[in-house]
């Protein structure tokens, strides 16, 4: 079975589910994330994105959480 492709969150399309393989950036940005449910191993659903770079809106669990652009493109996804 081919591996699964993995992107950047702020490049998924609203709808589509995936689970967090990484998030690339230091200590504090992986502390916050992870502080709002969002951390390596968790299924997230894209709810929707701004047009060009504001901010997403995804569901973790059952909290649906808004990030910025700059925080979603540090977030990879495997997307299910």
């Amino acid at each position: 079975m081919p591996d699964k492709k993995q992107i950047a969150l702020a490049q998924v399309r609203a709808g589509q589910t995936g689970t967090v393989v990484q998030i690339q950036g230091g200590h504090g940005l992986v502390s916050r994330l992870s502080a709002l449910g969002i951390r390596p191993g968790k299924k997230i659903t894209k709810i929707s994105s701004m047009l060009m770079r504001g901010p997403i809106t995804i569901q973790v669990d059952r909290a649906q959480v808004a990030i910025g652009f700059g925080m979603a493109k540090k977030i990879l996804v495997e997307l299910d």
